[in-house]
């Protein structure tokens, strides 16, 4: 049977859930509502020139975790020599507003970053990150004083895998729910509190991927989409229950970094490495797959963003050429166009149009179509490796590669006054 939360808490989440999209906010990883879609008053330049305007930059450490914004802060999580580093900015200057340190020695398996790959989650005055290493840091958004600190590698005997910890905690009301993947003691999935770090519950026995946690709603019921290393989970976000759990994943040298996308009852999946994709319907509380190919739609780690129904992303691989960029109809498993060797990297939706941070640190405008590939705009932002996620808000994107973090104004040119 499934339990339930207070009134006062069930309020709380749905308020979260269910509050219109407001210019200002990229609080956790893929946006407002964690599918890549901007706030819908964003707005942004319909033509791009040869340069866009910075309005601040300055240099970073090593990692891939984007940033989050909220109420004028962005959060910065990186790695500068052996500590593992918050700092929270003033987001339309860049300036410094505090700053929080641990140490930490990990070393990834494969490749040369070893900084911290999981992009920060705001929720109210609380902003949680999860380190490298494992380590669940809650800290108080105003003053950046640490409320709570869990090693959760150590806590549930989870390893670190290829690359160290690298899935984005989901906030939902006084949960956090994160890939741990602590397979051993069926801790694959653990909700904590946000209030005080407390274990709520912990399910699943797998280990971790480095996709994110989403949510969706079916039959009023709020659910937790998990990939895991081998199989995605729904899981009651209230206590854990389990909804559904389907294979999804490969043995081997292979990763889940795509999030799972949510469109309506369905949802679809995707990974690289011989995996390809997944299409279902959730008519709760029975799953049901429309197909699983290999074929099909392959991204890597970057997440297809929903257009009118359809899907938008990248089919490759960053480390393997080509990719190319595809509208897709998920449902019917059918490609509307591709725009062959686009290069691999990230995108959202923002204003009615796709803005796509590529690996090589360009920085593509697309006006979505469901007929043909349309290209407004491309400019050279960064110079180095570009992995981060980018964040929107007020119009400023926040891009990082892994030297430099720049603010972009995408914002439509003022008019002089006359």
């Amino acid at each position: 049977m499934i339990r339930s939360l207070s009134l006062v808490g069930w309020i709380g989440l749905w308020m979260n859930l269910a509050r219109p999209l407001v210019a200002g906010d990229w609080p956790q990883i893929l946006g407002p509502t964690r599918s890549g879609v901007a706030a819908s008053d964003e707005r942004i330049a319909t033509q791009w020139g040869g340069v866009l305007p910075t309005v601040w930059s300055r240099r970073v450490g090593a990692g891939y975790a984007g940033i989050v914004v909220s109420e004028g802060r962005a959060v910065l999580f990186h790695r500068l020599n052996e500590e593992e580093v918050v700092e929270c900015l003033e987001a339309a200057t860049g300036k410094p507003l505090w700053r929080a340190a641990h140490p930490i020695t990990f070393q990834p398996q494969v490749g040369n970053d070893n900084g911290p790959r999981a992009t920060p989650a705001i929720a109210g005055n609380k902003v949680v990150t999860y380190g490298a290493a494992g380590a669940l840091t809650c800290y108080e958004l105003a003053t950046g004083r640490e409320l709570w600190r869990k090693s959760t590698h150590k806590d549930f005997q989870a390893t670190e895998g290829y690359f160290g910890a690298g899935s984005s905690p989901l906030i939902l009301g006084d949960r956090v729910i994160v890939n741990v993947g602590g397979k051993k003691q069926a801790a694959g999935v653990v909700a904590f509190s946000l209030t005080s770090g407390e274990t709520l519950w912990q399910r699943v026995a797998d280990d971790a991927s480095y996709s994110s946690p989403v949510v969706m709603t079916s039959n009023e019921q709020t659910i937790a989409i998990v990939i895991t290393r081998l199989k995605c989970v729904g899981l009651m976000v209230e206590d854990g229950t389990e909804v559904f759990n389907v294979p999804f994943g490969a043995r081997g040298p292979t990763v889940n970094g795509a999030a799972p996308v949510v469109l309506g009852d369905r949802i679809f999946l995707t990974s690289s490495y011989g995996v390809g994709s997944l299409s279902g319907q959730l008519t709760f509380p029975t799953f049901q797959t429309d197909y699983s190919s290999g074929e099909f739609f392959a991204s890597q780690y970057a997440t297809p963003v929903p257009y009118e129904g359809m899907l938008l992303g990248l089919d490759g691989r960053d480390d393997i050429p080509p990719a190319d960029l595809k509208c897709i109809d998920p449902v019917k498993k059918r490609v509307l166009w591709s725009e062959q060797s686009f290069g691999y990297g990230t995108q959202i939706l923002v204003d009615g149009k796709l803005v796509l941070l590529k690996t090589n640190g360009e920085l593509v405008l697309v006006q979505p179509d469901l007929t043909a590939y349309d290209e407004r705009g491309r400019v050279t932002v960064l110079s180095g490796e570009t992995r981060a996620l980018p964040a929107l808000s007020n119009g400023l994107l926040y891009v990082r590669d892994d030297q430099e973090l720049k603010c972009v104004d995408l914002r439509a040119p003022r008019k002089a006054a006359r």
